[in-house]
């Protein structure tokens, strides 16, 4: 049942109450108290977020909060400790993310084969078709600012792309980034990015994104000891090497033979309803029977850390970050960013 609505808009109130009887409001604390919902859904602009979802956790209320989840790791460290605290005596409080692409077959699919293929070698994210025009950044005055979204392609974007490279290969060790502001918009906040990431393990990975490219391109590709997975243009292929190949550069006794390898087309089932939807689905599940979250809001943590790093990087100079980075000095960065926005 919906119990209630608040926006700051009036316009927006006004057409919410043609479409349903629900009471209005202008504050979100005065809703919270006056209707006492069991859940709310946080769908408002990035600065929001964090202090949003605080007050209806410290109610005992369940959140389900629209990504990212914060805009720097030591404010979204702010809404884990709320709901840590609150669940001290509430334990069932659930505090969630929209990570819907977590409910969908093929990623699922990705990442079995991943932990399959041994060890990582490199990971290439090519991720270009986020186009947006000056109509699109035009529509709300917060948006391509720093004191209204507090980051561009990678915080507006990119987090579904974040959390899902953290989730299928981990976080890396160093982040080396390079971020253009306002390259092909007239914005505050990065309209492109590359990025260069080194793992411990000695694996490399690469993250390109921008709002600027038209048709743009979406492909992941991952290498490993075993060898390789390709997710483009809604397929998946797998090539499986016969053995190792980090082996067979030492064992091989021919000079440039490739390893034999099978490809696999890997089939997956291809969501007829909204992802968006399936995520709600399971949080409301979760508020009500204690299903297992799909996307638990603390990790929501790890892409906001990977989208600062790489911002951080590209503000001094391009210079590698060593991850746990600093996250103080990039609030600091951020702050003064955001008083010349």
């Amino acid at each position: 049942e919906l119990a209630g609505i608040c926006d700051l808009s009036s316009d927006n109130l006004q057409r919410a109450g043609s479409a349903t009887p629900a009471p209005r409001y202008r504050e979100y604390p005065a809703m919270l108290d006056a209707e006492r919902p069991d859940a709310v859904f946080i769908a408002t602009p990035h600065w929001f977020h964090v202090d949003m979802a605080i007050e209806a956790l410290r109610r005992g209320i369940h959140v389900l909060v629209e990504k990212p989840v914060g805009v720097y790791g030591l404010d979204v460290r702010r809404a884990i400790a709320a709901h840590e605290q609150a669940r001290r005596t509430k334990p069932d409080l659930v505090f969630a993310a929209m990570f819907n692409m977590r409910t969908e077959d093929h990623w699922r699919k990705i990442k079995t084969a991943v932990d399959g293929l041994g060890r990582l070698v490199r990971v290439t994210w090519i991720v270009t078709d986020w186009f947006r025009t000056r109509h699109y950044y035009a529509s709300g005055s917060w948006r391509g600012t720093w004191k209204g979204e507090g980051g561009g392609v990678l915080l507006n974007q990119c987090p579904h792309n974040l959390d899902m490279l953290q989730w299928l290969v981990g976080m890396p060790d160093r982040i080396t980034g390079f971020a253009s502001l306002g390259k092909y918009h007239r914005i505050e906040v990065e309209d492109e990015v590359s990025a260069f990431f080194e793992y411990r393990s000695g694996a490399i990975g690469h993250f390109v994104a921008t709002t600027a490219e038209s048709p743009g391109t979406n492909r992941l590709e991952i290498a490993a000891e075993n060898g390789r997975i390709v997710f483009e243009d809604g397929r998946i292929v797998l090539d499986r090497n016969a053995e190792s190949m980090l082996e067979n550069i030492e064992t091989a006794t021919t000079p440039m033979d490739k390893v034999p390898h099978e490809r696999i087309e890997v089939p997956f089932e291809r969501e007829a309803d909204n992802p968006h939807r399936a995520l709600i689905e399971n949080f409301a599940a979760a508020a009500l029977d204690g299903t297992a979250l799909v996307a638990p809001a603390a990790e929501g943590l790890n892409s906001i850390l990977l989208a600062n790093a790489i911002l951080h990087s590209s503000l001094n100079g391009n210079r590698p970050v060593d991850m746990p980075m600093d996250e103080a000095a990039f609030a600091s960065e951020l702050k003064r960013l955001i008083g010349a926005s």
